[in-house]
């Protein structure tokens, strides 16, 4: 299983960028699928989750500004930033709650990160 994340650039203050995550491999089932970030010398934080069925959570910081969404039928996530300050500069991870084959337990795994970098 592979979570192959994109979409990361630079962007100046009050740009926008849009994010996509897709799963790849043995998958039976997704559970929920979330956008972490770390900036660098903070510890990670979660930035948006969204379940199966569609419901949606964000970080206080990002309310009103990001969007996350997924596609059941490709295995992708998609957290779509507008509004961007400065302080949304971090590398930012997919995550996604899998069950690889019928019967089995999910399982958390992680894409690579993206780097999103927003000039002042």
């Amino acid at each position: 299983v592979q979570l192959q994340a994109s979409g990361g650039g630079l962007v100046q203050a009050g740009g926008s960028l849009r994010l996509s995550c897709a799963a790849s491999g043995s998958i039976f089932s997704i559970d929920a699928m979330a956008w972490y970030r770390q900036a660098p010398g903070k510890q990670r934080e979660l930035v948006a989750t969204i379940t199966r069925g569609g419901s949606t959570n964000y970080a206080d910081s990002v309310k009103g500004r990001f969007t996350i969404s997924r596609d059941n039928a490709k295995n992708t996530v998609y957290l779509q930033m507008n509004s961007l300050k400065p302080e949304d500069t971090a590398v930012y991870y997919c995550n996604a709650g899998l069950a690889p084959f019928t019967g089995s337990y999910y399982v958390s795994y992680w894409g690579q990160g993206t780097q999103v970098t927003v000039s002042s």
